[in-house]
């Protein structure tokens, strides 16, 4: 019909207006607080407010607690995802509910987990007490925070990259007469890098940004167990430049943890597409 043609137009054209509208709705939504913080304060100013002393403690902290968090992270994590993601039991479904369980807890119920667990009249508390070690309120406190909430970051992409592993070249390694370690160590881990590198980046981003398991079960004392999230919160009624400050700091850190995250999920698609075309077909090899 001679007016479906116009119709069909201002239609097309209406549902582009309002896409258009959506969009730009939700980046402003976005990026409208980003650029509230970094103009805010003076980012010459920046660089002062950063060196006040609680500032250089919460960094401390930070640093200490997550380079312990993260090494424990991937020396525990590596093999456990190694076994859920090449063995079949019973439970198994469990067991890996059970390691992904931390994404979705409440933070506030993490933490009162962890103190439910280590604290003095908890779980485990009588008998980690006997044996002359103290958790709740301790630097240790905010490394078992940040591993029980960004460990599952790491486990998830590690059963997945190992999932991806070939396991006819495994095999072969196996026939060649490579024992169990070497195989892992020569074959599996370097298949898997990439997945592993990318999980443990989320989960580093994840611990750096842990806050309510880590001031219920260690507090926020400064020097001790408050991290650069619980110095902002600690800044808001002392010194409101200073936790702008700190904003700033955590939002260039994540961005380029972000950053990082997408080059080596883009680097892993390019090598195994690289992999993929140059692989002999069955008839080539035949």
């Amino acid at each position: 019909m001679p007016g479906s043609k116009p119709r069909s137009s201002l239609a097309a054209g209406a549902a582009g207006a309002l896409l258009a509208l959506a969009v730009g709705v939700a980046l402003a939504f976005l990026a409208i607080p980003l650029v509230a913080l970094f103009t805010e304060v003076s980012l010459t100013q920046v660089p002062d407010l950063l060196g006040d002393p609680a500032v250089r403690d919460a960094i401390a902290v930070t640093a200490r607690t997550n380079a312990i968090a993260n090494v424990l992270i991937v020396a525990f994590g590596t093999p456990t995802a190694w076994v859920l993601a090449t063995r079949r039991f019973r439970g198994r479904s469990l067991v890996v509910t059970l390691t992904e369980l931390p994404l979705v807890l409440p933070p506030a119920v993490a933490g009162i987990a962890l103190l439910a667990a280590f604290g003095s009249g908890g779980l485990l508390g009588p008998g980690v007490a006997d044996a002359g070690i103290v958790l709740p309120f301790t630097e240790w406190a905010v490394v078992l925070a940040i591993v029980f909430v960004a460990s599952p970051f790491y486990l998830r992409q590690a059963i997945a990259a190992f999932e991806s592993v070939d396991p006819g070249l495994v095999d072969t390694a196996r026939t060649l007469g490579a024992g169990p370690a070497r195989r892992f160590v020569r074959i599996v881990l370097p298949l898997a890098a990439g997945g592993l590198v990318a999980g443990w980046v989320l989960a580093f981003a994840r611990g750096i940004g842990e806050f309510g398991a880590t001031i219920i079960f260690a507090g926020n004392v400064r020097g001790v167990t408050q991290t650069m999230t619980l110095a902002i919160y600690g800044q808001l009624d002392t010194s409101f430049d200073v936790a702008i400050a700190l904003s700033i700091l955590m939002v260039v850190l994540s961005a380029g943890i972000l950053l990082a995250y997408k080059l080596l999920v883009s680097w892993r698609r390019s090598i195994s597409s690289s992999t993929s075309r140059f692989a002999p077909s069955p008839s080539t090899s035949a």
